[in-house]
């Protein structure tokens, strides 16, 4: 090893004293490497001459070395070319010093460039422009636009150029008024045609989310380039209008734009997985392999996410292994299209393979990885990437700790999930906190959301409209009318009732809580109601009875031409069978898939046998069930038999009660209205037989829950509950009412 370090030494002094044996052939020798792109040869050349020699360089040497400088965005070098001009005798004229200029603006450096900036004597637009750039490109936006305000004091008029860096700068500022400012000096100044300056207002309007007005700006463009059909394609797609998207890039390749690059196909891949239209995808696939892009990794990722996302596994794999050198990125999008796509072990099998090639994962590697895990038997899987977590310290990363967190919830394993969010406590971002109550929501532990909720309103963490949604739907499950007032006051308060989730799911707990006059006025009270307001409020009213209601609002709704959705016929139908309207029932679920295209479910298709039974159609009923071409569940059979309990039908009630047991033969429900059935007929006999069968199965009544609120505290109960602190003062008020209803001779039948 020494000798060969001696070998290389003695070539770079004999290259010194041979090709560099004179100021000319140094500086020629520089210039030439400069011109070829040797940047970086260019420079180490450059710091040997500085080193072993005295001789100068020339003017056009040094513009050659910032050049070089700019394009590698080296700082280290930069500072070395410009005290060796601080040292020489050359004195840069005001060209020079904008190249120096925009030099340390590439390299990042805003200290050096400002400094260098005050220190000029006299300035030009292009030194305006430069400093205004610098600060645009390295995330000082507010300065940059500062500047330009102040160059223009000065009476410079902007150029294209300088248009590009301040309008790019307001992009990440986020002001629109701004923006729209700039557009007018855009607009009354010549420059301001150039496609420089109209590209940038594209992209800004984009980043404000005002799809309209960068469209306006790009039909004004007479001749758009690829920059310019880009930017809307990628502002379609990014804004959610992935068919304007696709239509955009259409209209491009027939204006005969063939020029392509990797980033357009990028835009165009992600609309199509937006749409999950694989088979948009798999055309412009074909179309990137015959523009020569297929083996470029931006293009293979971006292909092989959008073939994953869409369910596409086999072509996501076949793009991926047609990437040439695929990076953690490419491999990241392959793992996480057979995660998200239901595939845990191939996931896993994929991530030894890309550990196998020594890549190492990062955060996004391990995230994606865990969302392959959704079930309990998913969950062994899901602690072994949980030991290599902790392994490889990912779990200090509070991302990967959230989704963690996540994939215990939804492997149902609540305990490990609250245990992952103690340790993550003092550190604990929204994120943590939503899906902890998420998690707490899904197992229906209200009462452990509510505890949840206090202890995050005195951390430094602010409710979003995810926790509002996560507290309403608690409130709603135990029906805690207070606590779902004071959620509503609190989103009325602090500007979340714009956020149509939280309207959604206010209108949902107030008709869960039985309050329809404040449901009601909630969805008046809201500008564009969806398809989920109206669902909401429509079954409300049905399944309070307010049949009549329902039904009006569902034509209000089909009136105003909102799209009902599945939700939208289970209150409809349960409103025809609350209110007796068979025939308009029989039509509207006729109608559910020729007219509105939604196909009934088992839910659609119980509601049309309550609707039946309770108009004392029973053998209908029992006639439409056997008919059905899904396989009716134990909730259709129960609806039946409960209707027959009510018309004392003992036929159509045993045939029900058989297809209950048939599917859980230790259903105690079933057992139970049977024997009511038997005793309204008078069949002791028949029901002392039923509950000696209940008996010797050891089948047992699902003992009656019920809760109840006091001072903002949830109290439940069970049949025969001895747990309660305060049973005995319970107990005695049951025994003061029993003694009551004996003495008014009430004497209820218990099974």
């Amino acid at each position: 090893m020494m000798k060969r370090l001696g070998s290389i030494r003695s070539y770079v002094n004999h290259s010194i004293h041979t090709s560099f044996n004179n100021e000319q052939s140094s500086n020629d020798h520089i210039i030439f490497l400069c011109k070829q792109k040797l940047f970086k040869r260019a420079l180490e050349t450059f710091e040997l001459l500085q080193r072993n020699t005295s001789f100068s360089l020339y003017p056009s040497t040094y513009a050659q070395l910032v050049s070089a400088c700019s394009s590698l965005r080296s700082l280290q070098y930069a500072r070395k070319v410009h005290n060796h001009i601080l040292s020489s005798n050359y004195q840069p004229d005001m060209i020079f010093q904008n190249h120096l200029l925009n030099m340390y603006g590439k390299c990042g450096s805003l200290s050096d460039a400002r400094k260098m900036f005050d220190e000029m004597l006299e300035r030009n637009l292009v030194s305006w422009t430069s400093i205004i750039a610098g600060y645009s490109q390295n995330g000082q936006e507010k300065e940059a636009v500062d500047l330009y305000f102040r160059m223009r004091q000065c009476g410079l008029i902007p150029d294209q150029f300088t248009f590009g860096s301040v309008i790019k700068a307001c992009s990440y500022m986020n002001q629109v008024e701004l923006g729209k400012l700039l557009h007018g000096h855009v607009i009354k100044s010549e420059p301001g045609s150039h496609l420089i300056a109209q590209n940038a207002l594209i992209a800004m309007y984009t980043k404000f989310s005002r799809i309209n007005e960068a469209l306006a700006v790009f039909l004004r463009i007479k001749s758009k380039d690829l920059i310019s059909w880009s930017s809307m394609v990628a502002g379609y797609s990014q804004l959610g209008y992935e068919l304007e998207a696709l239509s955009c890039f259409r209209e491009m390749l027939g204006r005969g734009i063939y020029k392509l690059n990797e980033f357009i196909f990028g835009s165009v891949f992600s609309a199509c997985r937006s749409l999950a239209q694989a088979e948009y995808g798999r055309q412009i696939h074909g179309l990137s392999i015959k523009f020569g892009l297929s083996f470029d990794a931006f293009v293979g990722c971006a292909v092989t996410d959008m073939y994953a996302r869409c369910g596409w596994l086999r072509s996501a794999r076949t793009a991926f292994y047609q990437i040439g050198n695929p990076d953690l990125v490419s491999w990241n999008a392959l793992i996480a299209g057979f995660a998200y796509g239901g595939d845990p072990e191939e996931a896993i099998s994929l991530f030894s393979q890309m550990r196998t090639l020594r890549l190492t994962p990062d955060d996004v590697t391990v995230r994606s990885l865990l969302c392959a895990f959704v079930s309990p038997s998913a969950l062994f899987l899901g602690k072994q990437v949980h030991c290599y977590v902790i392994k490889s310290g990912f779990d200090l990363e509070i991302s990967v700790s959230n989704t963690l967190l996540s994939t215990y919830a939804n492997c149902s394993d609540l305990p490990d999930a609250y245990k992952i969010f103690n340790e993550i406590q003092n550190k604990a971002d929204l994120v943590s906190w939503n899906a902890i109550l998420t998690a707490f929501l899904q197992q229906s532990e209200s009462g452990e959301v509510f505890s949840l909720f206090k202890m995050m309103l005195l951390s430094s963490n602010k409710p979003d409209h995810i926790t509002l949604v996560n507290m309403l739907g608690a409130s709603g499950k135990v029906a805690s009318l207070e606590v779902g007032d004071q959620v509503c006051c609190y989103a009325m308060k602090n500007g979340l009732s714009e956020d149509i989730c939280v309207m959604n799911a206010l209108i949902d707990m107030y008709v869960k809580c039985g309050n329809m006059t404040s449901s009601r006025k909630l969805f008046d009270s809201m500008k564009n109601p969806d398809a989920v307001s109206w669902s909401s409020l429509i079954v409300g009213y049905a399944q309070f009875g307010y049949g009549e209601e329902a039904l009006d609002l569902f034509q209000k709704m089909r009136y105003l031409a909102v799209k009902p959705n599945q939700v939208t016929f289970v209150g409809v139908l349960t409103a025809c069978s609350h209110v007796g309207r068979v025939k308009e029932g029989w039509q509207l679920f006729r109608a559910m898939e020729t007219e509105f295209g939604i196909v009934p479910t088992r839910e659609h298709c119980c509601c049309v046998v309550d609707m039946l039974a309770r108009a004392g159609c029973i053998e209908e009923a029992e006639a439409f069930i056997n008919q059905m071409e899904l396989d009716p569940d134990i909730v259709m059979w129960k609806t039946l038999l409960a209707a027959c309990k009510t018309r004392n039908n003992l036929d159509v009630g045993k045939r029900a009660a058989e297809k209950i047991l048939e599917i859980d033969p230790s259903n105690s429900a079933a057992h139970v209205l049977l024997c009511n059935i038997f005793a309204s007929t008078g069949s002791w006999k028949d029901v002392a037989s039923l509950r000696g069968l209940m008996r010797q199965k050891g089948v047992k009544k699902v003992p009656g829950q019920s809760w109840i609120e006091v001072k903002d505290r949830i109290h439940v109960f069970l049949a025969e509950d001895c747990m309660h602190p305060k049973r005995d003062r319970i107990y005695s008020m049951l025994d003061e009412l029993w003694l009551q209803m004996l003495d008014d001779d009430y004497l209820p039948l218990h099974i």
